[in-house]
């Protein structure tokens, strides 16, 4: 049954900053790995440490491809292509087949979905299952962390917030598989990654390349994202990031997260031992293991104003562009005092989109995934599939050692019900 969302009060600019970091903060001072040094168009084979294909995927006997792609606004972007299964495919090389794009969430990369055995992964299981797997990587993540101008020091790199991986990242990625493929894409997303989806949809974007989306973890509101350690943010901190940080380089790893946490985990019923619990929500199915992985190889830095992007549709439960404060700014960038609402409704209703969320989840909360399904409530029927799982939270989605028969099982009939 659909329902809209209840009225609750949202959260302060500062509780999602903090909820999305504090458990990356154990993982501060490691390596972000080194740049991939990649060719025109061809596979690429450096050290393990070097690159996603390399360390995570040809090691289990996977062919892998690393690709650029250069946005409109000039970042180069990785990108990743599994074009066929582990035992093959006649040597069809992704001729063919139907192309799957994944996209990761906010201050994760592509290798976020590469940390189980290869069995459990869903990029290895779409391609062992036909499908012709390509692997996303947002601006300012360890391997798209290149421009054709700017350097990263340079404060006009980070000039940007998911608006920008709306309007650039994702339709040049779309367009570079469309151009390598001639075929229309599935797409599989998590978190943010479902967000910078349906801000595209709803704006008419993707419909000509994309055949069908996999919402996993969906995040479009956010106004019940409730934590202890949101309700310490919430007392802490007072203004905007930009002034409390003074940087334009979000990096969870660095020194003045590293003292704010510090500062935060004394207060009073904040519980920092079980930190991705106290983010994501107390996942039911992840690997220690694997947890200790992902540290290893998460966080990724993002962009401030990205940040605070996020945490304005927390603050102020609509989904729109980038508000940058001040009225006269607002009018000099979208012609009006208040920025552009991204509608949801006008999502096509006849786009096939398969949704699957957590019971426990703590970022993506039921309440506002129900919000998120009402503004979906005229979608034709057979359309859009919908899956809760009651003891599911936010990283049980792309870690847990169950997903493979609860969620991607699911996933993978969906797609192959579009063809």
């Amino acid at each position: 049954m659909i329902m809209s969302a209840s009225s609750f009060p949202s959260l302060a600019l500062g509780c999602f900053l903090l909820v999305l970091v504090v458990e990356l903060h154990v993982a501060r001072g490691l390596s972000r790995g080194s740049m991939l040094d990649v060719g025109s168009g061809g596979t690429v084979a450096p050290p393990v440490t070097s690159g996603i294909c390399a360390s995570s995927v040809v090691i289990y006997g996977y062919k892998c491809q690393e690709f650029d792609v250069v946005t409109p606004d000039g970042y180069i972007l990785s990108v990743q292509r599994i074009p066929e299964g582990r035992a093959g495919g006649g040597g069809s090389g992704g001729t063919n087949k139907q192309p799957v794009l994944i996209q990761h969430g906010v201050l994760v990369d592509g290798m976020t979905w590469l940390l189980n055995p290869p069995e459990q992964d869903l990029p290895l299981i779409l391609a062992d299952n036909g499908f012709d797997v390509w692997i996303a990587n947002t601006r300012g993540t360890r391997f798209s962390r290149r421009h054709t101008s700017l350097d990263p020091a340079n404060a006009d790199f980070w000039d940007w917030s998911w608006d920008e991986v709306v309007q650039f990242d994702v339709p040049a990625v779309f367009d570079f598989i469309h151009g390598k493929t001639g075929q229309k894409i599935d797409y599989v997303g998590h978190s943010m990654g479902t967000l910078v989806a349906l801000a595209s949809l709803s704006e008419g974007k993707l419909v000509d390349k994309l055949q069908s989306a996999a919402l996993l973890s969906p995040i479009a509101y956010l106004s019940h994202m409730t934590t202890a350690l949101g309700v310490a943010a919430v007392k802490a901190f007072v203004g905007e990031i930009t002034t409390l940080f003074g940087l334009v380089e979000f990096d969870p790893k660095g020194e003045p997260v590293a003292n704010f946490l510090q500062a935060l985990c004394a207060n009073p019923g904040v519980n920092c031992y079980d930190l991705l619990a106290a983010l994501t929500g107390k996942n039911c199915c992840l690997n220690v293991s694997t947890v200790d992985l992902f540290l290893k190889n998460e966080p990724q830095p993002t962009s401030t104003k990205n940040m605070v992007h996020l945490a304005q549709i927390a603050r102020d439960g609509v989904l729109a562009k980038y508000n940058y404060g001040i009225p006269g700014f607002n009018v000099m960038h979208y012609g009006d005092v208040r920025p552009p609402v991204y509608n949801l409704s006008n999502i096509p209703r006849d786009f096939p989109i398969f949704l699957s969320y957590g019971g426990k989840d703590a970022l993506s909360d039921p309440k506002d995934v129900q919000r998120l399904l009402d503004s979906l409530k005229l979608h034709d029927v057979g359309k859009l599939t919908i899956q809760f799982l009651e003891n599911y939270a936010h990283a049980d989605f792309i870690m847990g050692v169950n997903a493979k028969d609860v969620v991607y099982s699911q996933v993978l009939s969906f797609f192959k019900n579009q063809q």
